[in-house]
């Protein structure tokens, strides 16, 4: 897993330094996962006021299928842990049932918009069994106030 001071600096030299490529420091992304179990679990999208049903495979992460099923979670910071867009909320029963966020995920959280008790980060919960018939709740808005890395200042057109 990357530090945030990592991604700072680098960050900050590829601002001092055009030729830089972000993307090549970038090595934190989940595994693409093709085979496996697959659970079905749902998303709540407050923004788009729908409700949609998925499929995802063990070990993929919440990121990863809300991607495949075109959600609005925006997740600026590629799942590196260095911001909140990636935000949503559990059940109760679901949030005690998964491992507990470690100290830089809550530190996140902290940040977030629209926090409640039973609040996650998509990029860190991985896809098991728990979530079977779930429904996880993406929040009206993401606002990231935890750090300043954005699709905008990441992408500089190529790609991963």
């Amino acid at each position: 897993m990357l530090s945030k001071s990592f991604l700072k600096t680098i960050k900050n030299h590829t601002h001092e330094n055009n030729n830089l490529n972000f993307s090549k420091y970038y090595f934190c992304k989940t595994p693409k996962i093709t085979t496996g179990e697959k659970v079905k679990f749902f998303f709540n999208d407050t923004k788009e006021k729908k409700i949609t049903e998925v499929e995802g495979f063990v070990g993929e992460s919440v990121v990863d299928i809300s991607k495949r099923y075109e959600q609005s979670i925006e997740a600026a910071c590629e799942q590196s842990l260095s911001c909140s867009t990636c935000h949503i909320i559990l059940d109760e029963e679901t949030y005690n049932s998964l491992e507990k966020p470690r100290e830089d995920e809550e530190d996140l959280l902290d940040l977030t918009h629209g926090l409640t008790n039973t609040s996650r980060l998509g990029c860190q919960i991985k896809i098991s069994k728990l979530l079977e018939g779930k429904t996880l709740i993406i929040p009206s808005e993401s606002k990231d106030s935890g750090s300043n890395l954005t699709n905008s200042n990441m992408d500089n057109g190529s790609k991963i």
